[in-house]
């Protein structure tokens, strides 16, 4: 079952850097990137490989997601870089939705390195004080801590000095108020998938 997690888990933030592209908005103030949909499920996945697995399996994923995204980046630049066919008439908008900016690149990686890691080790420190029981209390405490770190990391590193910081300060609360929603409404997804991992592997 790790294995079918750990895939998903990395496949998830590949989809996730090419999702981000896309905005759309909630209502006419609050705008989110496409990828925060998926947060309702990639912080759960590492939350259930950390408490089913252990923390040392935890540290391998992220390690591996970390890694995979680098690799996706580069190659997308080299397929970008590549002289297009004469058939092939939509390369300025394969570079608009897989380029990116390398700001945005490196805000994104650094945003989850930290945050991640960060995830897996209150996530821990709340098990081995508490014992086995209030899953849900680490679940949504690592999550929230963790997502709070990684919208302003991102944001700061993505857009400070390009935005005004008033708008900067708009999308900072509107990201950190869905994934403070998204974490709540996706505590029965991670027993699910905890029940389910040990079941698969008992």
């Amino acid at each position: 079952m790790l294995y079918y997690l750990n895939g998903i888990f990395v496949g998830f933030l590949i989809l996730s850097n090419i999702l981000a592209v896309k905005v759309f908005s909630v209502n006419e103030w609050i705008m989110l990137p496409g990828a925060a949909i998926l947060v309702v499920v990639t912080y759960p996945l590492i939350d259930v490989i950390t408490e089913v697995y252990g923390k040392e399996a935890s540290k391998r994923t992220v390690r591996a997601g970390f890694i995979t995204q680098i690799f996706a980046a580069l190659f997308i630049y080299i397929v970008i870089a590549l002289p297009p066919a004469p058939a092939f008439t939509e390369q300025v908008a394969f570079e608009t939705i897989l380029g990116g900016s390398v700001r945005v690149i490196i805000a994104s990686l650094v945003a989850y390195f930290i945050s991640v890691n960060l995830d897996v080790y209150i996530f821990s420190k709340i098990k081995e004080r508490l014992g086995a029981k209030r899953l849900w209390l680490r679940n949504n405490a690592s999550t929230m801590v963790s997502q709070l770190i990684d919208t302003a990391l991102f944001v700061t590193i993505a857009f400070y000095g390009i935005m005004p910081v008033s708008v900067l300060v708009s999308i900072f609360i509107a990201q950190y108020a869905f994934k403070f929603v998204a974490s709540i409404i996706a505590t029965p997804l991670v027993y699910a998938l905890v029940f389910w991992a040990r079941k698969l592997d008992a």
